[in-house]
C-alpha cells in the first residue's frame, strides 16, 4: 500500500511539473507568431507580401494577455498583408532600440507600431533616457525605412488611475506624444480610450498588485483551463488587466481598433 502511494505522489508530482512547465513554455518563452526571427532574418523577397511590423515588449508579443496583432491578421481587410510580431517579453525601450536594425529595419515595412514603456515605468527609467531611446528608435526606422510610423500610448499599470505609477506613467506618455510631433509620425491614443472605459465603470478598483505569481495563475486559467483572457481578468476583479499590466481581450481589442484605423487612413 505504502508503494503504491508513493508511486501516485511520483505520478501526481509529475503531471503537476509538466503542466507548470507547458503554462511557463505558452507565456514566458514560446515566441510570437511570425516573429522577426523567421519573417526577416534572410531579407524580403520581391514578391513579398508588405509587411506591417508591431515593435514592443509583452504586451505586443501577446502570449500572456491578449494579442493585438494577432487580432489584426485575422481580419479580412488585412489578408494581403504580412504582419510581424516584434514583441518580446521584459523589454525596455533600451532592448527594442538595441534590435531596431534585426528585428523592424530587417523587414523593410510599409508600417511600424511601437508601444514600448511600461518596463521602463516599472524599473525606474529615467525620462530622459526614455526620451533618448524612443527617439533613436524612430529616427533609425525614419532613416532606413519608407514606413509609416505610429506611436501607441501606454496602457495604464493596474486600474487605479490615481495611483503613483499611474502618476508617473502620465509624464512618459507625453514623452511619446512629444516624440510623435518632433519626428511627424503618428500618435495613437491608447491609453486615452483605456482609462475612459475604466473611469466609466464607477467603484473602487483593485491596487496595483502585480506579481509573477499572479500573471503565471492568469496563465494557468487561461491554458490550462481554458478561460478567456476576459474572464481571468474577471476573476480577479478586474475591468481590463489580467495580471495588473496585460491586457485582456477587451482591452486588446481597443489596440487592435486604433491600429486597424490607422492602417487603414
Amino acid at each position: 500500500m505504502k508503494k503504491r502511494i508513493i508511486i501516485a505522489a511520483c505520478l501526481l508530482l509529475v503531471a503537476v511539473l509538466g503542466a507548470a512547465g507547458t503554462v511557463g513554455y505558452l507565456t514566458f518563452v514560446r515566441p510570437p507568431a511570425n516573429p522577426p526571427a523567421e519573417a526577416c532574418a534572410d531579407g524580403r523577397k520581391p514578391e513579398a507580401r508588405p509587411t506591417v511590423v508591431a515593435a514592443g515588449s509583452s504586451s505586443t508579443q501577446g502570449t500572456l494577455g491578449a494579442d493585438w496583432v494577432g487580432a489584426l491578421r485575422e481580419r479580412p481587410e488585412y489578408r494581403e498583408y504580412e504582419f510581424v510580431n516584434a514583441g518580446r517579453n521584459g523589454n525596455t525601450s533600451a532592448d527594442l532600440r538595441q534590435r531596431v536594425d534585426t528585428d523592424i529595419i530587417a523587414c523593410r515595412p510599409i508600417a511600424v507600431m511601437i508601444l514600448i514603456g511600461g518596463n521602463d515605468v516599472r524599473d525606474g527609467v529615467p525620462l530622459d533616457q526614455y526620451r533618448d531611446n524612443l527617439g533613436a528608435i524612430v529616427d533609425r526606422v525614419k532613416s532606413r525605412t519608407t514606413a509609416r510610423i505610429a506611436l501607441l500610448s501606454l496602457p495604464p499599470l493596474g486600474e487605479d488611475l490615481d495611483a503613483d505609477l499611474n502618476q508617473k506613467l502620465t509624464a512618459y506618455n507625453t514623452v511619446i506624444k512629444e516624440t510623435a510631433t518632433r519626428y511627424q509620425v503618428d500618435y495613437l491614443p491608447v491609453h486615452e480610450q483605456l482609462t475612459d472605459l475604466l473611469r466609466q465603470r464607477g467603484g473602487d478598483p483593485a491596487p496595483y498588485d502585480f506579481s509573477f505569481l499572479l500573471s503565471f495563475g492568469a496563465a494557468t486559467q487561461h491554458y490550462l483551463f481554458g478561460q478567456s483572457w476576459d474572464e481571468v481578468a474577471r476573476n480577479g476583479g478586474r475591468e481590463l488587466h489580467v495580471d495588473h499590466i496585460h491586457l485582456n481581450d477587451r482591452g486588446g481589442a481597443i489596440i487592435t481598433e486604433l491600429t486597424a484605423q490607422w492602417l487603414t487612413n
